[in-house]
């Protein structure tokens, strides 16, 4: 579910300016697609300011987000890997960004039930950290 679920909507990038442009970046395959609002990518960055780094679930990955009701049209998920960390509120490096898009409470939980056996996950994790292409982050998805 998870692999089916962010195929075709995988980024690598050497770097960013700021964490704001990183969640940009990594919600432009749910964009393209017509997944997401221009408003749901605001949303998520609003969070952020407002509630602070809460996204940043384990050291080096985020997973921003926002209310349904706030520009996602589709269940979808993209992905951002950033070769150099970007600096999030708290001084919170991070280099996987993952976007999440649910437009009903229960549509996206079985990929994040995956996501989950991933991010806890010391040799995964490192290995993303370390991935260079997108057919390495496939693989270490799988």
């Amino acid at each position: 579910m998870l692999l089916d679920t962010i195929k075709g909507n995988i980024i690598i990038k050497d770097k960013v300016q700021s964490w704001e442009e990183a969640i940009q970046i990594s919600a432009e395959p749910l964009l393209k697609k017509n997944w997401i609002t221009e408003g749901y990518v605001d949303a998520m960055i609003s969070n952020v300011k407002k509630n602070g780094p809460y996204i940043v679930i384990v050291p080096g990955f985020a997973m921003p987000h926002a209310r349904p009701e706030c520009g996602a049209l589709q269940t979808g998920m993209s992905f951002l890997k950033l070769n150099e960390p970007v600096v999030f509120p708290d001084d919170m490096e991070v280099q996987l960004i993952l976007s999440l898009a649910a437009n009903d409470s229960n549509a996206h939980l079985a990929a994040l039930s995956e996501l989950t056996d991933i991010v806890m996950d010391d040799d995964k994790m490192e290995q993303l950290f370390h991935s260079e292409t997108i057919e390495e982050i496939l693989e270490i998805l799988k």
